[in-house]
């Protein structure tokens, strides 16, 4: 390979890891097209970006790498995050409960902080698998509020407080709801949503499963963060809540895979 050949390939190659961090993946077939070469040259390319850890290749294309993949911080932590986003958020999609709906919300800071937006109205069913969601609830009816029906799945505690495993698999499988109101751990177009906890994944699989309508409840700063485990693609979102922190270059992408984005 000359000097001049050799100069390209880094200068596309650095190309291509921009577009991953700032879109938080990047599809092959996109990327022939954008750079103008062969679908081996790029394969060639996310092989050389993966082997000194720069990126992490997924079926079609490839995603950042980073330690969020594994690490799974507690709630306590995460609750202390985008604190004014996460408010934005709840309350504009507490704009999609109507009184009597059954509703499901899984664990996580943002549906948390939706939790507290709901609790004024009236005759909810609410399933979830979250511990604070379901004291939200409890603590609104005993300061007088409207009584809400609260189904809790059981499982095994993360430490984002929320509950998972086999038995809350079997709850939330024999169950349907109207809406569910999903959090998540990463937001990618090539890897969907994700969270580094195993039986997390396969319990939020299971809510998608069960739900007539996913939104999906996430601010801006989950946009590019992947997980170990991806648990529902961007194509099975209805409708994402999100704040408007979220590039437009991410808002675009996001529009192109899910129904309605909204920004709050």
């Amino acid at each position: 390979m000359t000097d001049n050949a050799q100069m390209l390939a880094e200068q596309r190659r650095a190309l291509i890891l921009d577009e991953v961090r700032r879109r938080g993946g990047v599809r092959v077939n996109e990327l022939t097209r954008q750079l103008n070469v062969s679908d081996m040259t790029i394969r060639r390319d996310l092989d050389a970006l993966a082997r000194v850890g720069a990126v992490e290749k997924v079926h079609g294309g490839a995603v950042p790498a980073g330690p969020a993949r594994t690490h799974e911080p507690g709630f306590a932590a995460k609750s202390a995050l985008e604190l004014s986003a996460k408010e934005q958020i709840a309350r504009a999609a507490a704009r999609l409960v109507s009184p009597g709906a059954a509703i499901a919300l899984s664990g996580g800071t943002t549906t948390y902080a939706l939790a507290r937006e709901l609790t004024g109205i009236e005759r909810l069913t609410v399933v979830t698998n979250s511990v604070p969601v379901s004291e939200v609830f409890e603590q609104a009816h005993r300061a007088g509020g409207p009584a809400a029906t609260v189904v809790l799945t059981g499982g095994v505690r993360t430490p984002s407080d929320a509950l998972v495993g086999p038995v809350a698999d079997r709850a939330i499988r024999s169950l349907r709801f109207d809406l569910l109101f999903l959090g998540t751990h990463g937001v990618s177009p090539e890897a969907g949503l994700t969270t580094p906890n195993l039986a997390e994944a396969e319990t939020n699989r299971t809510l998608v499963a069960s739900a007539r309508r996913t939104v999906l409840v996430a601010d801006h700063t989950k946009w590019g963060t992947v997980g170990l485990s991806t648990f529902a693609e961007l194509s099975e979102v209805d409708t994402w809540v999100t704040d408007a922190g979220l590039p437009s270059e991410a808002v675009e992408t996001a529009r192109e895979l899910i129904d309605e984005v909204v920004l709050a």
